[in-house]
């Protein structure tokens, strides 16, 4: 096999197999044991099931996760089989943040240096459990929160969240004559983190994989509070081919409708920035749940992206020469 060298500056975040730059940095985490074993019960195609076989790449068997209920929860460990490797403790939808401050100050007072991670779906973190996490966040608990978006209660019949993105389909907010979707933007639920003033925050993408692990490998090795927020597509739920799914993801970093930043020690840090900025109409148009939008709509949601893009850009100090 031939390698490339990437175009332009090399950020290491790519996922392309054949550049050199990935195949050397990735090879410390790609060559350890899979701690989250196949024969679990998600769909194909599915985001968050790469996201933790990614996290638990980066942590190894010295973990706890903690996780509350969800997709991932349900397809992985339905009795008497588990795919986990790690100790794990399954929780109630509203209190995986919270059990996960108990577990790490119980790991403190028995000098136990190791660092709980949560890992939730979007119901459970930007809506059921926002209370618990934001106790969390607050007291600054020696917690890694990682939230898996896929942007809908999708286990449980694709209804909306706080995270549907505007005018998506789903089975409480169905298109029609008379509605448009989902009525309201997306929550920020990285702003609502960053706003707690804890040490890191981060945002991620199943498509940029050592982009991921590198936060992850961050993030555990930070003292205090960490939160990453990725993206995770589900293909029943966005109505997209199972095969799809990364190329969607990568889309949506590429139209800037997800944008890789880090937020560390208060200063904000964007790790990828497309050379050329993809209209969203192209992510848009490949997903069944945006299907029945028009030009009017489509233009709505380009004029937020490039709102929330320009805001990044000043807090990164980073300006674009046209």
């Amino acid at each position: 096999m031939e390698y490339v060298k990437c175009r332009g500056k090399c950020v290491a975040n790519c996922s392309a197999v054949r550049c050199f730059t990935f195949r050397r940095e990735s090879k410390k985490y790609l060559v350890k044991d899979d701690l989250f074993l196949s024969g679990h019960r998600a769909c194909q195609g599915c985001g968050a099931t790469i996201a933790i076989r990614h996290v638990l790449k980066v942590a190894g068997r010295n973990c706890i996760i903690v996780q509350p209920t969800g997709c991932m929860e349900v397809v992985s460990t339905q009795y008497p089989e588990t795919s986990w490797l790690v100790p794990y403790i399954h929780v109630a939808f509203e209190n995986a943040a919270a059990v996960a401050s108990g577990i790490s100050r119980a790991l403190k007072v028995k000098g136990i240096k190791a660092k709980p991670i949560v890992i939730a779906g979007d119901g459970g973190t930007v809506d059921i459990g926002l209370q618990s996490l934001s106790g969390m966040l607050e007291r600054d608990e020696n917690v890694l929160y990682i939230c898996y978006d896929n942007e809908a209660y999708m286990n449980t019949g694709i209804q909306r969240s706080g995270s549907t993105p505007l005018f998506a389909a789903t089975t409480t907010t169905p298109s029609g004559k008379l509605s448009k979707g989902e009525d309201r933007p997306k929550k920020d639920i990285a702003k609502i983190a960053i706003a707690h003033d804890i040490k890191y925050v981060a945002t991620a993408n199943v498509a940029f994989p050592l982009d991921f692990m590198k936060k992850v490998e961050k993030a555990l090795k930070i003292s205090g509070a960490a939160f990453i927020h990725i993206l995770t597509p589900c293909p029943p739920g966005w109505r997209i081919p199972e095969s799809k799914s990364i190329e969607i993801a990568r889309l949506a970093v590429d139209t800037c409708m997800w944008i890789l930043y880090e937020y560390e020690n208060g200063k904000y840090k964007i790790n990828y920035l497309p050379t050329v900025k993809k209209p969203v109409k192209e992510y848009l148009l490949l997903q069944g749940r945006f299907k029945h939008l028009d030009e009017k709509d489509i233009e709505t949601i380009q004029k937020l992206v490039d709102k929330r893009y320009e805001e990044l850009l000043k807090l990164a100090e980073i300006t674009i020469q046209e």
